[in-house]
């Protein structure tokens, strides 16, 4: 959901309303959800340990700016974010990433992401 989200926000062709709507209510209640779950599970999404559940969903939280969100209404999902992001690992893997990760995409990138007719310097990007 938070992919969609994303999508229509920030790569679609033409705003639709809806579409911008209907995922972002969804991704408001995710985050909602995993709040909850963050407050009654201490410090990680399944307990005390960190665990992929934690690896799988932060780089989804990462995004949470371009999804129109805030952590300022998600304390306990700020507070677990920040201490991920703190993390070693994290900051290395997140370190390949950002160098690995092209400072725009190419038209064959494009093409793949958003179809036919997207490969125009125009295009979502």
């Amino acid at each position: 959901m938070l992919g969609r989200n994303s999508h229509f926000r920030v790569y679609a062709r033409e705003p639709i309303p809806y579409t911008i709507d209907r995922y972002a209510r969804e991704t408001e209640r995710l985050y909602g959800e995993l709040d909850l779950r963050l407050a009654a599970m201490a410090t990680h999404v399944a307990g005390e340990a960190f665990t992929l559940a934690d690896m799988d969903i932060f780089p989804w939280v990462v995004t949470h700016n371009a999804e129109g969100l805030t952590l300022d209404d998600y304390p306990a999902v700020k507070a677990w974010f920040a201490a991920v992001r703190a993390r070693p690992g994290v900051q290395a893997g997140m370190a390949v990433g950002r160098a690995a990760r092209p400072s725009e995409m190419d038209a064959e990138t494009r093409h793949n992401l958003f179809g036919p007719g997207a490969e125009k310097a125009g295009s979502p990007a």
